[in-house]
């Protein structure tokens, strides 16, 4: 069965990682793909390995932080494919650091990403949401958060804001039937993992009490859930799928 039959799905950060997988699984369920990253290179490599596969699709580039650049994607999807039925907001930046030692810059790039990036998607998807009477907006948050962690105090706090934001989107959209959904990973394995030693990956396998680092497709399974109409009751909800790691 598939599950996204028909439906126009926008993705970004999905060049690579947890977003391609994403793509990649939409695409497989009958979506019409939109593969959102900042490297249009990447973009379109997924799109065409989507299109190989029998599947639709189309990578563009957009920086996620530029309001023109977002406003542009989302006209475009629906100029071309009448609406938009799925957002996931996935693109996102990681970097260490306590208050301290964490730079202004380094503050102010991640915040535009991590949160600024999804505000704005959701900003310009939504009213094309609305138009087609309702859709589905999951962001890809972390089990950061949810929990204080040492050394990521950046990071930390981005993700507790995107959950923050999911909160509010689903309360200030159901009338207008749209979920809005938060999917919280561990440690997964992406191209992010590529600059890690292996006592340090050693280290984060530790941190789940399964004992590994997951997959980008078995974080993509849930992603499709909330993207689908199985989840049609299912909004405001911050999904951990951690390894247990929050468990503790």
């Amino acid at each position: 069965m598939k599950r996204l039959q028909d439906k126009i799905a926008v993705i970004t950060g999905a060049g690579k990682g947890l977003g391609a997988a994403t793509a990649r699984l939409f695409a497989r369920h009958g979506a019409r793909v939109v593969v959102v990253d900042i490297d249009e290179a990447a973009a379109v490599d997924v799109a065409n390995q989507i299109e190989k596969d029998s599947g639709i699709a189309r990578g563009v580039r957009a920086d996620i932080t530029v309001s023109k650049d977002v406003e542009q994607v989302m006209d475009d999807t629906v100029d071309l494919w009448k609406r938009i039925d799925v957002l996931v907001n996935n693109a996102g930046i990681w970097v260490p650091g306590t208050v301290t030692d964490t730079s202004e810059q380094d503050w102010d790039r991640l915040m535009s990403v991590n949160v600024n990036g999804a505000y704005l998607c959701s900003r310009y998807a939504v009213p094309h949401m609305q138009a087609a009477g309702g859709g589905s907006i999951v962001c890809i948050a972390s089990a950061s958060g949810v929990v204080g962690q040492m050394n990521q105090v950046a990071y930390n706090t981005s993700k507790h804001a995107v959950v923050g934001l999911v909160r509010c989107m689903a309360l200030d959209h159901a009338v207008a039937n749209i979920r809005v959904n938060a999917v919280c990973p561990g440690v997964i394995r992406t191209p992010m993992l590529d600059v890690q030693s292996e006592e340090q990956l050693e280290a984060m396998r530790g941190m789940h009490p399964i004992n590994r680092i997951a997959e980008p497709e078995e974080i993509a399974e849930t992603v499709l859930h909330l993207a689908g109409d199985e989840s049609s009751f299912t909004t405001g909800c911050v999904y951990l799928v951690d390894g247990g790691m929050t468990a503790r």
